[in-house]
């Protein structure tokens, strides 16, 4: 990175690729467990990008708010030499949805997919912590409802109605910002981290990503 921070990541390739998912992946320790969220973007013809943040796995260097965007923006970049915008789905799973909405904000991908997410990691802390004066002391606010009105690509959410972790009136309330925009698949019986497990999901995923595909291509013909 510019400032000397490093950031370790898998790029998944597949033959004749169709397009390009950049995965923001939620809060664990490393991109080590997460290579299996590659397999329904690779099924379906996408290669994949994902990256550990500063401080998870083997990415190292001072981790801020604003750096996370400027890495996220950095690798975005360093992506669009290789893929055309249009052939870019940016998706954001749980924490990686907020900074997932900033990278779409100051792009033009193809759509953006956003999987179990917060209305704003300042109004997601409040649940948890509602009596002390979170304004002045949260490091990260990641307003997600202020990054989705400035993405000009149509916006996707995925959230289980039985998500105890990110209830899914965030996903609601992020809906309710531009409905024409914005929409919502509520995926009934499911949680904050078994939304593979239900049939919904992976036919979400296929129908969108081969709208995609089909979009670009037919724009291509004419």
């Amino acid at each position: 990175m510019e400032d000397g921070g490093s950031v370790n990541s898998l790029h998944f390739r597949v033959p004749n690729s169709r397009g390009l998912v950049y995965y923001f992946k939620g809060n664990s320790r490393s991109i080590k467990g997460w290579a299996k969220f590659a397999r329904d973007f690779i099924g379906n013809g996408y290669d994949f990008f994902v990256m550990d943040y500063r401080g998870f796995g083997k990415s190292r260097g001072k981790r801020t708010e604003s750096k996370l965007y400027n890495d996220s923006q950095q690798i975005y970049r360093y992506l669009n030499k290789q893929y055309d915008e249009k052939d870019i789905v940016i998706y954001g799973r749980s924490l990686g949805s907020g900074i997932a909405a900033r990278i779409a904000s100051w792009n033009d991908p193809r759509m953006l997919i956003l999987d179990s997410p917060y209305f704003s990691f300042l109004h997601h802390i409040r649940r948890y912590a509602f009596i002390l004066p979170l304004r002045f002391i949260l490091r990260y606010q990641i307003r997600t409802d202020q990054f989705v009105k400035q993405v000009s690509g149509p916006v996707y959410i995925i959230h289980g109605n039985k998500d105890r972790l990110i209830p899914i009136t965030n996903s609601k309330k992020l809906v309710a910002i531009d409905p024409e925009n914005i929409s919502l698949l509520e995926v009934d019986g499911a949680g904050h981290n078994n939304l593979p497990d239900f049939e919904e999901y992976h036919s979400f995923i296929y129908e969108k990503l081969n709208e995609a595909a089909v979009s670009w291509s037919n724009a291509i013909a004419v």
